[in-house]
């Protein structure tokens, strides 16, 4: 799992290549659940996430709540099809703002 993150203005990017599995999902989330302070908007870019297991699924769900919960924004970029339709049929994507590019969920956020 490799973890990128920069800062477009004051948009905080993740940008993620690898899967997300139980074995990654805790590092993933021990980095990038620190940015979710009051008021954040977060870019979650998953264009490069070829699978995302049920533990990837819970992190994404913590750092959605986590983000809420302090009247932040959060968007996933460039999800995988197959990730997408997990995250239909479990009811997951009903919680996230998605974007097909990394510009489309910069401008949402802006």
């Amino acid at each position: 799992m490799d973890i990128k993150i920069t800062t477009v203005g004051e948009i905080q990017v993740i940008s993620l290549s690898g899967e997300i599995d139980a074995n990654t999902a805790p590092q993933v989330q021990h980095e990038v659940l620190p940015l979710a302070i009051p008021e954040s908007k977060i870019l979650l870019n998953l264009s490069q996430v070829s699978y995302m297991s049920s533990a990837g699924l819970r992190m994404l769900l913590s750092l959605y709540r986590q983000t809420s919960n302090k009247a932040g924004n959060l968007v996933l970029v460039g999800l995988a099809d197959d990730i997408r339709r997990t995250m239909a049929v479990t009811g997951f994507l009903n919680f996230f703002t998605t974007c097909d590019t990394l510009e489309s969920g910069l401008q949402k956020l802006r």
